[in-house]
């Protein structure tokens, strides 16, 4: 080992007097000294630093000493800095001097220091050093060093000052405080201190350096502003030395809880599907649930546009498995299933770490799961939203439709993973598994053995492994413990798959059901990486362990849910050897299986060493305390049981495998095996002498402690346990997690600091950020040097080795990415960088978790009559010990509090809040030969006590228990001061709260403050002759945490738990002085946790004091009472309590809403007490509260002496008592506003308002918002001569713009002229939600564009571009991006040769479209009026107070106002100061007013569907106060987004009535009408607010028309009334368009046109341009409500926080006494305008033969077109049939009449049709207009067979090609790039389409083409030129010329033989007369020839 050492004896000649502090740097590594404290002249150091280095010192390397001036506040002061070349040091290895110091200047200085330096080189080189020298180093427990590089380990700052390690006092009680040289210091290369560490000789040489805590940093007096913790919330947590570990406040398990979701899913349309003339189906099924689509008959595109909603009340992580399942299935019905076409599979848990846990508007690619070589069946659009509980899903707003027709763009597929997915096999590999439990009786079993005499195993287990939906399972193995399968599981799915786990179970095979033995999940995400140098998933071969409920076996099993993966297992179940590996299929090859069916298959044997060589671990653990036991438990004798594995488990360990089964484990003695399962009953030889496990505690009756808690009076005597087991040695795997846990915890602890340090707004939150960033990289890099090691371990798997490298290079490249940030840090980006910081944390988190487990986990049961009562579950990891520090766990040797909870269910809810057990508890593993300081971390001052019965002589066995004979007599003082935001415990919605503080056995309770949720107790408790074992100067270190729990005290009964919170003393010896820095202790607050949520804060100081040899007396004296009321109660000290000063609290008394009954009485007459600080002040009595809710006295005011610390401010309580006959008080609800800063006053600033008062300033006015900017300048061709002005009025530029439009010739395409006439209210919203879009779209941009900047930046540092460089840069990406945009943009009709011709868009006036309530835009409309909830009743005890609405028995309006005092005297000098009304001057008076409430209800989206279909029929109402308006009559049937469109009028009387609820309802016939969901909206904060929300302002005022002004009042008197009120100076009109408002100048138009259209001069347009900007007007300037629609989730109260869907509305407010408003804006929906699509098919040409000819075999097709407009075929029409075409082509004129209904803004056809026979009314749907054509062949005999079709989108369809030829399937394939046209503009196209088919390859073919007309006209032209349908009257088409040959051969037979005999066998035809003839003659000739002959012969 080779080291350099630096001596630091005294720093002499300093100047003053104060603490000193010194730092000591070589190679870049510093070491601080502890604080020298209240020096003069010399400061005493006398340190030892030691630096391990792995090179040899070179001559000239530097040595440096800072001398720093210490202060705790400020940073600290240099003195000095010495410097030196190594070089002498290098020769001659020792070196003493005294030397000056340097100032900054490098002027020597009088101040000197005195060091000795030694250097010790490897081979010994450079002389030799005696054993005992250097050991002269004084015993000084402050004497830390630390780092500047905080350390990287948290928690593990070394006990002694020179101790690198931990010091191993105790193991050997002979030689404890032995002199020098017991074991010679230098032998082990390490430093000794006085107290002999017994420290490895086999450490390698590593950098202790990391190895302190911040803590420890502060006690050495480091104040490196960057790294110090200043959480003060986290003053527990954090620990000072290395013995004690962080307890863990959060008790309550989560993951097993059940919790709300709802998945919604919308199936849009399908495409490209698969198959010939289908009747698609959609299927969606989630888990077991299943919902069906409608039917949609013969199309390959069916559209559905179909809402589903699933509810589940499930688990999250059971959610979040399960798979949501789409399926296209063909032609299914009542009595057939159908067919399959394709699937897509997702689990939950993909969509709910999307982005707003939705896919929005994707397509997902089917494919089929039975052949896997078939590639993709088609796409189906949808929408996926999965919301849990709270979650609110935003609808994103996307861009035109167009973008989504871009399949490949829009797939369904979270990023990252590639559109083309692969088919890959999942080989899950089962080998065997051990330590399996018992599952069945051993009843039957002996009466067996009996008779058969066969000892068999209970269990039968086999495995079950569930992926992606599909489960396989391995065969059973009857009866055994020990089962080997020798197994595979295969399973084929696509990759990478979007399912992300894999649960492999074991079950046991029973005859009636089986049940599950354990369950383990393989998450895919943890076992593969998706980088360019990642990997497939692949595991093992290697364990896993399996956890669930207790092993003894019984028939009904209370926590078979853990056994089930539900929950935090209790126990170990077992182990299961297994391995799984990823192929990607080759789909080509010919020998593939094509099904995806899961198949199980044999392998192989494993080798034993495979997963690693089995090594002795030996597990260690002390219980130093045993408190906080609970009453149930506490009237039996107790034990604890440690358990790993089976070992230690003495009730319901592993049964004996039956004899039959042993199997020898190579080089293992089996016998021992057997043995060590069962506990080694008998001892065992060791090489350490007889070793026994002592795996439980000795029995103990517990004493009692308080009424609540016993504890076990272990004292001076800790039971101790041990056990060994044995193990594959996989520990490298721990070690790395340990690392990458101890950086991120290290991390965490930081991050909580800089966000306290924000929150609480203290100074240089930035700089704290950097030192964590410091830290991270420090660390990361640490790991990357550490963690290389061990490569060629046995059983390190193909995971192993590439997790390695994964996590070296993220490691690598975080920590230079923290560097990198950590330059960027400034004070204005630090809330940004700390984002980038987290995610560091959740990065480092994930990869910290190892898939391959190992040692399994260790649990500690509490044991009670044999019985397990309680558990704390123990990662091995966190104990497991390595010879490295930063490998080594974080509680490995140290104590630890660890809390006991009842296992399983049991565990829920407020028995889990409970603590069963606090145990302070020490734990060590580790290699058995490694275990010789296994007891080094216990705190000192204990003697062993060894086993009875062991033989003498033997050193190394562990003790049973451990006599501590040092004990420390302490008196703690714990000072309670208040708590706030206490949890609600009481039915009056308050509680009666005390304190209950533990401290080791003891525990005091505070007094009970009653009915309060915001204590002050302002009491101190002493806890005298408190003892605690060990040495004094580490219980200095670390104390003991208290623990201190909230009570609700209950007249009868137990008092209720509130809360829990835990802090840590500061503590004082005996020979300190009590004085500052560390005292008087400061007030901090503590977070208050009930389960896992927070429960309010505690505000206390903790100090312990040692009680020495003087007894009480030395202690600092203790105030008596002061308070004689209070009796013997103690308060906080006045050093401690915080500083008073005076404030006033003025209150703005309102009045009282929706108060409820209270014990079914009304409330009548309410009166509000305001409480702070125990002064306060009650408002006036409301005589009838029905009458008049509102106060008669407005403001108040009372005195109350607050802390001048602004966090210390007390709660302000505020509540409702309702005054009852008789002089009786019932409090109605309750109010605490936490936190008062809100409503401090602060001055306004004279100087920053009047910024004006120089001059008047001109205001610079768009006259347009700016995003239709572009739009408006209209593109003029270079033959119109006119020069368009954009700042007309609008009118103006229309009629421009009309004369201009009809002057173009050729150019740009004829628009349709927008006329006045023809906009209505619809075309302004729906323009606006179209800017709504675009600027959604545009903060996307900037948003993209920010962060490409950031990352140019972070390119530039590291690559050091100069900025210039960088601009040139960024502009370049910014063209590029815009070229990459506006390629997208343009439209698909136009050339993209650059010059981007955009439409003219018509300019429309517009409104604002809010995506959210308007109360979130404008802070709730509290700008002077605030709402206060009044609650009543216990809070739930669901998670963080979700459910509180139901607690909410009223509201209180008004507000507070608070200021120091005195007051500045300006402000009450003011013109008009009323000083009855305070601060609160200017404020409307409260007397009931009447009001005109408008309501327009634009459309609902997304509703909850409320019946069985799937839809609902929804209807609006209304109520406000009394009056309801029911809309039942108008309800919308089966519609999930129904447009409403309507306007309601309601008189109302605010304050009495101004509470809205709009609410949806779904009609039904029978039955109540069920409620959607509704919306409550507080009108009356909206009419008072100064934002002006009664009427939004428009941004155009007209007089006519669509846009026509709403308010009665008209701007001017708007403003002037504003202008008054606000009392400022205008408006002063002046000319030439100028208004003049408080020194500012506006410009604006100031004609009008009338109806008429006459012009006249007006000022409306002047005053609404101020209105416009009212924000910049100086003082009183805010942004009024702008004519507006809010869109409003809606919720209904059964399913609290999940959105039922959302309503588009906006409200009008009229006061009654001004002039009443014109009639409502006629908003109702536009009715679709009827067209008629008249479509010619005139020939076809090229269409595919299909029939054989029965004589001739020739290919011909009868060919008829069909063709149909609307979504389904109800109106399809066909031609007539062109007979035996023999070439393809068919001739028509044949003509199609489709009459349809047609919604321009929307681009659907609106269709109404019953949904069944058994409907009740017509259903509306919308479909887009696509006009199909297909191409038959007809068949009389059986059905016609289907050739091909084309459909066209009315909207945008390619043009026709002008010949046959020139018609191709390229029209269809590239549809993008070609021009398309919409027959809405073009009204008549006449071309030839390609008709197109599928072949089996999925390959598109061109199946014929179609020469059709296309003729749009409206109803009205319709009916003035009527035409025929086929060819008929009116205007006939001719008959088409066919040829002769198309007929049918059945009605005309002759000519069908004329023409199929005729003419195409005429000369076969004569050729066989012929023949026949010559044959018939010949047949004659031989026929007569022999009697011809015989009569010649015969001359006859």
């Amino acid at each position: 080992m080779m080291a350099l050492m630096v001596h630091l004896k005294t720093v002499a000649h300093l100047r003053g007097k104060g603490d000193r502090i010194a730092k000591v740097t070589f190679r870049g590594l510093s070491f601080y000294s502890r604080v020298a404290e209240n020096c003069e002249e010399v400061a005493h150091f006398n340190e030892t630093f030691r630096w391990p280095i792995a090179s040899r010192l070179d001559g000239n390397e530097m040595l440096e000493i800072q001398v720093y001036n210490y202060s705790k506040v400020f940073s600290n002061r240099l003195v000095g800095t010495f410097c030196m070349v190594l070089q002498k040091v290098a020769e001659e290895g020792h070196l003493e001097l005294t030397d000056t110091l340097i100032d900054d200047n490098n002027t020597s200085i009088k101040t000197s220091v005195t060091i000795e330096i030694r250097y010790q080189p490897m081979d010994g080189t450079v002389g030799v050093w005696s054993d005992g020298e250097f050991l002269d180093v004084p015993d000084d427990r402050d004497g830390m060093f630390a780092f500047e590089t905080d350390s990287l380990l948290s928690g593990q700052s070394h006990g002694s000052g020179t101790s690198p390690g931990r010091s191993l006092q105790g193991s050997i009680p002979t030689f404890r405080k032995a002199g020098k040289g017991v074991f010679s210091a230098m032998k082990l290369g390490k430093i000794k201190s006085s107290k002999d560490d017994h420290k490895k000789a086999d450490e390698p040489a590593v950098l202790d350096m990391e190895d302190l805590d911040r803590k420890a940093m502060r006690l050495a007096g480091t104040l490196d502003p960057d790294t110090i913790s200043l959480a003060s919330v986290t003053a527990v947590t954090t620990n000072v030395s290395n013995k004690r570990s962080k307890p863990d406040i959060k008790m309550e398990p989560s993951s097993g809880r059940p919790v709300d979701y709802q998945i919604s899913i919308t199936v849009i349309e399908a495409r490209q599907l698969i198959g010939l003339n289908m009747d698609p189906v959609v299927c969606v099924e989630i888990g077991d649930d299943k919902k069906y689509t409608s039917m949609k008959e013969s199309t390959n595109c069916p559209y559905y546009n179909e809402y589903f909603v699933f509810d589940f009340h499930v688990p999250p992580h059971v959610m979040f498995d399960k798979i949501i399942k789409l399926s296209v299935i063909h032609s299914k019905n009542l009595l057939r299933s159908g067919t399959l076409v394709g699937t897509f599979k997702m689990d939950v848990g993909t969509v709910y770490s999307q982005p707003e846990h939705q896919f929005y508007h994707k397509w997902a690619i089917l494919s089929d799961p039975d052949d896997i070589t078939a590639g993709c069946k088609g796409y189906i659009k949808c929408d996926i939203a999965v919301v849990g509980k709270g979650d609110n899903i935003k609808t994103p707003h996307k861009a035109n439709e167009t973008d989504e027709d871009d399949i490949e763009g829009n797939l369904l597929l979270p990023e990252g993973i590639p559109a083309e997915r692969q088919w890959a096999r999942f080989y899950v590999k089962i080998y065997r598994a051990e330590g399996l439990p018992k599952m069945n009786t051993s009843i039957m079993a002996n009466v067996k053995k009996a008779f058969i005499g066969e000892n068999r195993d209970l269990v039968d287990p086999y495995v079950q492994v569930q992926f992606a939906g599909q489960k396989g399972k391995t065969s059973v193995q009857k009866s055994s413990y020990e089962p080997i399968w020798n197994e595979q599981v295969v399973f084929t799915e696509l990759f990478p798959p979007l399912c992300k786990r894999l649960k492999v179970q074991i079950r046991d095979s029973d005859k009636v059901n089986d049940v599950a033995i354990g369950t383990h999940f393989i998450d895919l995400r943890k076992i593969s990486n998706d980088g360019d140098k990642g990997f497939l998933p692949t595991l093992g071969p290697a364990w896993v362990n399996m956890y669930g409920s207790t092993r003894q076996y019984t028939l009904m099993d209370e926590h078979q849910d853990l056994n089930d993966g539900l929950g935090e297992g209790v126990s170990f179940r077992a182990r299961l050897l297994l391995s799984i590996a990823v192929e990607i299929l080759d789909t080509t090859s010919p020998e593939i299986i094509s099904s995806t069916e899961v198949q199980v298959e044999s392998v192989s044997n494993i080798s034993e060493s495979a997963t690693g060589k089995i090594e002795e671990f030996f597990l260690f653990g002390s219980f130093l305390e045993a408190t906080m036991i609970d009453r149930k438990i506490g009237d039996k004798a107790i034990s604890f049981e440690i358990t790993i594995g089976n070992y230690g488990n003495q009730i319901d360990g592993v049964s004996k495998p039956s004899s039959a089964k042993k199997k020898k484990k190579d080089g293992e003695n089996e016998e021992e095996e057997s043995e060590l399962i069962q506990n080694s009953s008998e001892d065992e030889a060791d090489e350490d002498g007889d070793l026994v496990s002592v795996s439980s505690t000795p029995l103990m009756k517990p004493v009692i402690t308080d009424r609540n808690y016993f504890h076990l009076p272990y004292f001076e005597k800790k039971p101790c346990v041990y056990i060994k087991s044995w193990w594959q040695d996989q520990r490298r795997r721990l070690y790395n997690s340990n690392m990458m846990d101890k950086i991120a915890d290290k991390l965490e602890e930081g991050l909580n600091d800089v966000q306290e340090v924000i929150k609480t707004e203290k100074a240089f939150p930035e700089r704290r950020l950097r030192g964590v960033l410091e830290e991270l990289s420090v660390g990361c890099s640490r790991f990357v040097t550490l963690a290389n090691k061990d490569v060629n371990q046995a059983g390190r798997t193909k995971l192993d080795r590439e997790r390695l490298k994964s996590c070296m290079r993220e490691m690598d490249s975080m920590g230079q990415q923290a560097k990198q940030i950590r330059t960027q840090v400034k004070k204005n980006t630090v809330r940004d960088k700390l984002k980038l910081a987290q995610n560091f944390l959740q990065r480092l988190r994930f990869l910290a978790d190892e898939p391959q487990h190992s040692i399994p986990d260790v649990f500690v049961w509490m044991m009670s009559n044999n019985k397990r009562i309680a558990y704390a579950r123990i990662p091995s990891k966190d104990i497991l010990y390595s010879i490295v520090d930063e490998e080594t766990g974080k509680d490995c040797g140290k104590v630890k509090a660890v809390f006991l909870k009842l296992p399983g269910k049991k565990g829920f809810g407020p028995a889990g809040w409970t603590v069963q057990a606090k145990l302070e508890l020490y734990l060590w593993l580790g290699l058995n030969k490694q275990r010789k300081d296994f007891l080094s971390g216990l705190p000192n001052g204990f003697e062993e006590i060894k086993s009875a019965k062991m033989g003498p002589g033997l050193q190394s066995i562990p003790p049973v228990s451990l006599v501590y004979n040092m004990k420390q007599v302490f008196q703690l003082r714990a000072h309670m001061y208040q708590a706030r935001s206490l949890f609600a415990a009481d039915s009056s919605g308050l509680s009666d709260p005390f304190a209950r503080v533990f401290f080791s056995t003891h525990s005091q309770v505070t007094e009970v403050l009653s009915e309060t949720l915001c204590p002050t107790w302002d009491q101190l408790l002493v806890f005298d002759d408190v003892e605690l074992f060990g040495e004094a100067s580490e219980l200095r270190d670390d104390p003991p945490i208290i623990v201190v729990e909230i009570y609700d005290q209950d007249t009868v009964g137990k008092a209720e738990f509130i809360g829990r919170t835990f802090a840590k003393p500061t503590i004082k010896m005996c020979d300190e002085h009590y004085g500052p820095p560390r005292f008087p202790p400061q007030l901090e607050y503590y977070q208050i946790y009930r389960g896992n949520c927070t429960a309010g804060e505690l505000l206390a100081a903790f100090e312990l004091l040692q009680i020495g040899q003087g007894g009480r007396a030395d202690l600092p004296p203790l105030e008596g009472p002061t308070d004689s009321e209070r009796g013997p109660i103690l308060p906080v000290p006045l050093g401690i309590r915080p500083v008073l000063s005076r404030y006033r609290i003025e209150v703005l008394f309102w009045g009282l809403r929706d108060l409820k009954r209270i014990n079914l009485a009304q409330v009548d007459r309410p009166r509000v007490d305001i409480e702070c600080a125990g002064r306060g002040v009650q408002s006036a009595l409301i005589q009838n509260y029905k009458k008049n809710p509102n106060f008669s006295t407005l403001v108040k005011w009372f005195e109350v002496d607050l802390p001048e610390n602004e966090l210390l401010h007390p709660p302000l309580n505020i509540r409702v008592v309702d005054c009852r006959a008789f002089g009786r008080y019932i409090l109605v609800g309750s109010h605490a506003v936490t936190s008062l800063r809100r409503f401090i006053y602060s001055a306004p600033d004279k100087t920053s308002n009047n910024w004006a008062t120089a001059g008047d300033i001109v205001v610079n006015m768009d006259t347009d918002p700016l995003v239709r900017k572009m739009d408006t300048v209209v593109k003029l061709d270079a033959m119109s001569d006119a020069v368009v002005k954009v700042d007309m009025t609008e009118e103006e530029s229309d009629k421009e713009r009309k004369k201009k439009k009809k002057k173009k010739k050729g150019g740009v395409e004829e628009e349709e002229e927008t006329d006045e006439s023809v906009l209505d209210w619809w075309s302004k919203y729906f323009a606006s939600i179209e800017t709504l879009k675009e600027t959604l779209r545009a903060q996307e941009a900037a948003q993209a564009e920010a962060e490409e900047r950031e990352d140019l930046e972070i390119a530039a540092e590291s690559a050091d571009i100069k900025p210039d460089d960088l601009l040139m840069k960024g502009s370049k990406m910014k063209e590029k991006s815009k070229e990459k945009k506006s390629s997208k943009d343009k439209k698909k009709g136009q050339p993209a040769d650059g010059t981007e011709k955009r439409p003219v868009k018509a300019k429309v006036d517009e409104l604002v479209v809010y995506n959210k309530e308007l109360e979130s835009e404008y802070g709730n409309f509290e700008d002077w009026l605030h709402t206060f909830n009044l609650y009543r009743g216990k809070a739930g005890d669901d998670d963080e107070h979700a459910l509180d609405d139901d607690r909410i028995v009223g509201r209180f309006k008004g507000s507070l106002c608070m200021y120091k005092l005195p007051l500045s005297e300006e402000i009450t000098r003011e013109a008009g100061f009323d000083p009855n009304m305070g601060m609160f001057q200017s404020i409307p008076h409260n007397d009931p007013i009447n009001v005109l409430v408008r309501v327009y209800v634009v459309r609902a989206t997304d509703l909850h569907p409320a019946d069985i279909n799937g839809k609902a029929d929804p209807y609006i109402v209304i109520k406000l106060g009394k009056s309801e308006v029911k809309d039942k009559e108008n309800y919308i049937s089966k519609q999930l987004n129904p447009v409403f469109g309507k306007s309601f009028d309601i008189e109302a009387t605010f304050p009495m009535e101004s509470m809205l609820t709009v609410s949806v309802y779904d009609w039904d016939l029978v039955g109540t009408d069920d409620l959607i969901g509704e919306t409550k909206i507080d009108l009356e904060n909206r009419f008072y607010s100064k934002y002006r929300a009664t009427c939004g302002i428009a941004s155009n005022y007209s007089v006519h028309g669509y846009n026509v002004w709403r308010d009665p009042m008209k701007p001017c008197q708007i403003l002037a009334k504003l202008c008054k009120e606000g009392k400022i100076d205008g408006p002063h009109y002046g000319p030439g368009g100028k208004v003049k408002v408080a020194s500012r100048i506006f410009q604006g138009p100031t004609e009008i046109e009338d109806e008429n259209g006459l012009k006249k001069q007006t000022e409306e347009h002047l005053a609404l341009t101020v209105l416009n900007h009212w924000e910049e007007i100086p003082r009183v300037g805010c942004k009024l409500v702008p004519e507006h629609v809010e869109t409003r989730p809606l919720l209904n109260p059964d399913k609290p926080g999940i959105e039922q869907g959302r309503i588009e509305m906006w409200v009008d407010m009229f006061p009654m006494d001004m002039p009443a408003p014109g009639p409502a804006i006629e908003i109702s929906p536009r009715k679709p305008k009827r067209y008629e699509l008249r479509v010619i098919i005139w020939n076809t040409d090229e269409v595919i033969l299909e029939d054989d000819d029965y004589f001739t075999g020739e290919k011909s097709s009868d060919i008829f077109v069909r063709g149909w407009l609307k979504g389904q075929q109800e109106d399809k029409q066909d031609t007539d049939v062109h007979y035996h075409s023999l070439t393809g082509e068919g001739n028509f004129n044949w003509r199609f009449v489709f009459p349809f209904d047609y919604l321009m803004a929307e681009e659907k056809i609106v269709i109404s049709k019953k949904e069944s026979m058994f409907s009740w009314d017509e259903t509306e749907y919308k479909i887009p207009p696509r006009l199909t054509l297909q191409v038959w062949d007809a068949d009389h005999f059986s059905a016609d067979d289907f050739l091909g079709a084309i459909e066209l989108d009315l909207n945008r369809f390619p043009r026709g090609a002008k010949t046959a030829k020139q018609c191709s399937l390229d029209m269809i394939r590239n549809e993008h790039e070609l021009p398309t046209i919409s027959i809405f503009k073009q009204k008549r196209v006449k071309g030839w389409w390609p008709f197109v088919a599928r072949d089996e390859n999925d390959e598109m073919e061109l199946t014929g083409k179609v020469e059709a007309e296309l003729h749009l006209v409206t109803a009205e032209e319709a009916e003035k030129s009527p035409v025929g349908l086929g060819r008929n009257e009116p205007d006939p088409l001719e008959k088409p010329n066919r040829p002769d040959t198309t007929f049918l051969w059945f009605l005309s037979p002759l000519k069908a033989i004329r023409y199929l005999v005729c003419n195409r066998y005429k000369w076969l035809i004569i050729k066989i007369v012929l023949a026949l003839l010559l044959l018939i003659m010949l047949g004659l000739f031989l026929y007569s020839m022999p009697g011809y002959l015989v009569k010649k012969l015969l001359g006859a």
